[in-house]
This record gives C-alpha cells, structure tokens and sequence, in this order.
C-alpha cells in the first residue's frame, strides 16, 4: 500500500474548511450560553424580571412580546434590579444594550465621563434624515458650535419677548375662541391634537418667523406638519428596529415606510428652504427687525464669518422645532390627564392664579410655585422624553460596576428614575406637587425646591442640559394659567380607564386625549 502524502493533505484541508465554521458556530453558542447561565444565576437574581437570552438572537422573543409597551417593561425591569437600577439587554447578534435609572450612573454618563458617552455613529446615522447635523444628532466641535451659538440666543431678552408675544397671539386668538366654541357645542375634542397643533404653530413662528395656522377652528391639514410626523415616527421605528439591517436594506432600495420617509424628508426640507430664500430676500432684515431663531443664527453666523449653507441651518431650526413641538405638547397633554384626576391639585392652582394679575408676563408666571411644582410632578411621572440613549466610546466601568464595552448602547431612563421608591418615597405613585415645595417661613407662601438633574434628568443634565427650559416653562405656565381659570377638562373615558402610553421619540397618548370642554362658572 501506497501512502499518497499530498492526497491526504488534500482530503485535511477540505476537512479543515468544512469542519472550521461548524467548530467556530459551536464555540459562540457556548460563549453565549455561559453568557447567560452568568447573567441569570450570578449577576441577577431569581427574583428579577430578566428577559431570558439565548445565543444569537439574545432576548428576541420577550422584546418583540413587549415592542408596544416597551418603555414600561424596560422601567419594570430596571426598577427591579435592586440596588444598582441598572440591567443590561441583550439584543439579536450578540448587541448590548445597557439600561439605568442609577443617578450615580447618570451624572458619570452625562457629566463626569461627557466626553465617553456620545450620540455615536448608530444615533446618528438613524435619525440623520431627521435632524441631519442638527444639535440633538451632533457630536464633537460641530455640536459645541451649535450650543455657543443657541446659548446666546436662548438667553436674549428680545426672544424671551417675541416667545411671549407669540404665545399670547396663539392662545387669545386661536386656542381659547376653538376651546369657548367646544364648550358651546358641548363636543368631544382631542386635546393631544389641540395642543400639538398650538406648539407646532408657536415653534414655527419663534424658529422660522413663519405661521403654519395649524390651529383653526377648520383644523386645516398642514402638510409641513403631517410629513413632520411621519419622519418622527419612522425614524423612532428605526431607532428600536430589532433588525436595523431591514430598515437599511429598504432605505437601499428606496421602498415601504424609508420611501415614505425620504418623501416626507424632502417635503420638510424644501419648505424649510424656501423659508430661509424668502428671509434672505424680505427687505428690512437686520437685528431691529429679527427676533425669530432663524433670522438670529444667520445674522451671527455672517458675524462670526462661519457662512454655513442652508442645510447646515435647516439641520438646526428642525431640530428646534422636533425640541418645541413635541416636549411641550406631550407635557401638556399628560399634565391635563392628571389634573383631571386631582381636583384638590387643580383647586390650588386655580388659587394661585387667582392671586396674580391678568397680564401673565414673564416676571408674573415665574412666581407661580406650585403650578411649576405640578408641572414637575407631572414630568416625573410621564417625562416627554422617557428614556435617552448614547453610545459608549471607549470602554468603561460604570459607579455601580456594570462594565460599558466600547460600542454599546447605554440609556438613562428617566421614565422609571421618576419610579424609584427610595427617592421619591413609598407614595411614589401619587401626583403630589408637594414634594417639590416648602413653606416659606416669613410670608407662608409655597417655595419651589428644584431636585438634583441627575435624580431628574427630564430636561437631561451636564453639558447638554435643555437650553429651553426656562422657555418651556414659561409656555406651559402660560397655557395653565390662560386656559384652565376659563375651562374645565372632563376625559371621556370609561371608568378606571386610563390612557394608554406610546412612545416615539416623545410619549404620547394612543388614539388622543378625548375630552369635553366646560366653562366655568365663577363659583366653580
């Protein structure tokens, strides 16, 4: 017998190269395996809800069960995990995604370590179509020039004044005459669309110095507005895609919801440059005669010689009115749902209202106290943005030792950090304005007593803390104060029903918020 050498080499590298995958395939299940035994019986204890994960497709299944109520389920899991509030996911194809409502952890993630958690490339790229290189999708020195830039304009006086201007013309001559005429009617309106309607015509004047007229008795349809709506709503699909190859390989060949999208997309940006074309050319544009935010960043950006083309401008202004629209709306909308319910807390705003004079200027309403403390309280229990995400750029060690890879998705979650019992206390589940006040001891007058940004992150914290909260703030006030001496609001909702809680890139309240209007009466 003949031993044929290259033959049998032949015959082991074939061998080699069929049996290499299968040994490679069979290694990443037993890393994934033990993985998980780690997880479940180590890290986590029995008495958890942990989603179970298995190798290659990680918590599929109990994702997909919970992709509708995936805000609550994540902030159940959190708030179970206990004392470190913080749990990591695991995704299909071995992705983590690490979710806390430690403030430990937050203050690290928005502070400490700022410069280690970023939108990162995944952020950025799902939500480019939106926000492009706007300020909320920006890193890096493209985002420090935008906050220096709205930095100063957030803290002008003249556009703490048109804001003014603007919210007072949208509530006397649009929102009160509609809500006066449903009273009469004694029909069933959507408040959710009622005031998404009130902000989107406010942002657009304050960003663009451009009124859509969204809010009319005739709710004419803003095409602006719808295609607004749509990018939302796809480009939040995308960020919670359990395959993002899917909604990439569509945006490829231009089909489904990214065709949708790249229509809608085009529709906003073109009106959008149309808008700047048209402020460019309007005669009498210098700073006397521009208070609108566009008109300022153009106007300092000619002065700080950064000539930036429009869509760099546009990418800023969108991002505003994203900022303005849906925050406010969706605040408002929960606020009124609470108010509904606590007519003890309704009764002592109406007080102190009352208490202050008809004008409502800035100086006035920043003096209501417990009317901002509801607002508070009622963020904390339905923050308009539930839950942030950032991106993980070096690895890291967490305050509470959870270990954050490189490349790892991390959340705070601002929707169960407003759930942890021992910081807000075992009646955690009540709309309690008075957990933000205190007596004052010379006039007995409420004192509004801020907490920590990283125990309430809504407006987030840090280097990138909201530049329009202080403007937010004075929009609501000025909404409570216009409209609920005036009316009252009855949801038509079946007893003990209560609203269902979806989530884009903002919370919502499914279907709307029915209710009917009812005047009151000066008794009442």
């Amino acid at each position: 017998m003949v031993f044929n050498f290259d033959l049998s080499i032949n015959i082991f590298s074939h061998l080699y190269f069929f049996f290499l995958p299968l040994v490679i395939i069979l290694l990443f299940f037993i890393i994934n395996i033990s993985k998980t035994i780690l997880t479940n019986v180590f890290i986590y204890p029995k008495s958890t809800k942990i989603p179970r994960s298995y190798p290659i497709i990680g918590s599929y299944f109990s994702i997909k069960s919970n992709i509708n109520r995936r805000i609550q389920w994540t902030s159940e899991i959190v708030l179970s995990i206990l004392p470190s509030l913080t749990f990591t996911l695991y995704r299909p194809l071995g992705h983590r995604h690490i979710f806390t409502a430690n403030p430990s952890n937050v203050e690290h993630i928005l502070k400490t370590c700022f410069h280690n958690y970023q939108k990162g490339c995944l952020g950025k790229e799902t939500l480019k179509d939106l926000l492009g290189n706007g300020i909320f999708n920006a890193d890096g020195e493209i985002w420090k020039y935008q906050r220096k830039l709205a930095s100063h304009e957030f803290n002008s006086k003249s556009l703490r004044k048109f804001v003014e201007n603007v919210v007072d013309f949208e509530l006397s001559d649009r929102l009160i005459p509609i809500l006066t005429m449903s009273a009469s009617q004694k029909s069933v309106v959507d408040f959710q669309d009622l005031l998404q309607r009130f902000t989107f015509d406010n942002i657009c004047m304050v960003a663009y110095g451009y009124d859509p007229a969204y809010l009319l008795p005739s709710f004419p349809e803003a095409k602006f507005a719808n295609a607004f709506e749509e990018v939302v709503r796809i480009s939040s699909d995308r960020f919670n895609s359990l395959a993002p190859f899917i909604w990439k390989l569509k945006r490829i060949l231009n089909v489904g919801s990214e065709k949708k999208l790249r229509v809608c997309s085009t529709q906003i940006r073109d009106m959008a440059k149309e808008m700047i074309k048209q402020k460019k050319e309007r005669s009498g544009y210098d700073k006397r005669s521009s208070d609108d935010l566009l008109s300022r960043f153009l106007i300092s950006s000619n002065e700080q010689q950064n000539m930036h083309d429009d869509e760099f401008i546009i990418d800023i202004v969108i991002s505003f009115i994203l900022a303005g629209r849906d925050t406010t709306s969706a605040a408002l909308t929960w606020f009124i749902w609470l108010i509904s319910k606590n007519p003890k807390v309704e009764k002592e705003i109406l007080e102190e209202i009352a208490k202050t004079t008809t004008s409502l200027n800035y100086d006035e309403v920043k003096d209501m106290s417990y009317t901002h403390a509801s607002l508070c309280e009622s963020m904390r229990l339905y923050p308009p943005v539930p839950v942030d995400t950032k991106e993980v750029m070096q690895d890291d060690l967490l305050p509470d030792g959870t270990f954050a890879k490189k490349g790892t998705r991390i959340s705070y979650h601002p929707y169960a950090m407003g759930r942890v019992e021992h910081i807000w206390g075992k009646d955690w589940q009540t709309f309690r304005p008075e957990r933000w006040l205190e007596r004052d001891v010379k006039t007995g007058n409420w004192k509004f007593v801020p907490k920590d940004p990283f125990v309430y992150p809504v407006f987030q914290a840090g280097p990138r803390v909201c530049l329009g909260k202080d403007m937010a703030f004075l929009q609501m006030k000025k909404v409570v104060a216009g409209v609920l001496p005036r009316f009252r609001f009855v949801p038509v909702v079946d007893k003990g029903e209560e609203p269902v809680l979806i989530a884009y890139l903002t919370i919502k309240v499914k279907g709307g918020l029915m209710v009917r209007i009812e005047e009151r009466t000066r008794s009442s």
